[in-house]
């Protein structure tokens, strides 16, 4: 099971697959004033949806290691507003801190004893398997939400 749900993970974020884009090569070399747009009003631009899919990775792996909340990088939780301006270091710094939140949850893959696969996470109504194979479908929920949001800037 370890082996498949790390696939998963793997396609869904930055390996070749059948179903198209992922949610690393929906960003791959994505310019900041492009990550920075907004589609309307209230809604969120590709960097907070990439600061968004960056917690909850760490929020899954946090739920497998056994972790206590605090340690992702930025405070708070969810969503973080992006700045419709910003610079480019900021915008390579968060698609870093996506990068490493998706190794360190690859690495808790890893290292969970295959028996608690299907035992449900404390506090949590879905098992292990459940969150990790969530964690690949949130991925790519919003790998096609910003391939959405680019073919509408482009208009």
């Amino acid at each position: 099971m370890t082996s498949t749900l790390l696939a998963g993970l793997e396609e869904a974020f930055d390996h070749r697959s059948w179903h198209g884009t992922n949610l690393r090569g929906a960003i791959r070399g994505l310019p900041l004033e492009r990550a920075a747009w907004r589609p309307g009003p209230g809604r969120h631009n590709i960097w907070e949806l990439v600061v968004h899919a960056a917690y909850w990775k760490y929020a899954v792996r946090r739920r497998l290691t056994g972790e206590k909340r605090g340690s992702f990088p930025l405070k708070g939780s969810n969503f973080w507003p992006r700045p419709g301006e910003g610079d480019m270091a900021e915008w390579k710094r968060d698609v870093a801190m996506l990068v490493d939140e998706h190794r360190k949850l690859l690495a808790a893959v890893r290292a969970m004893p295959p028996a608690r696969w299907p035992k449900r996470a404390p506090g949590s109504p879905f098992t292990y398997a459940a969150l990790v194979r969530g964690a690949a479908a949130h991925d790519l929920y919003h790998a096609g939400q910003i391939q959405i949001i680019k073919a509408l800037g482009r208009r």
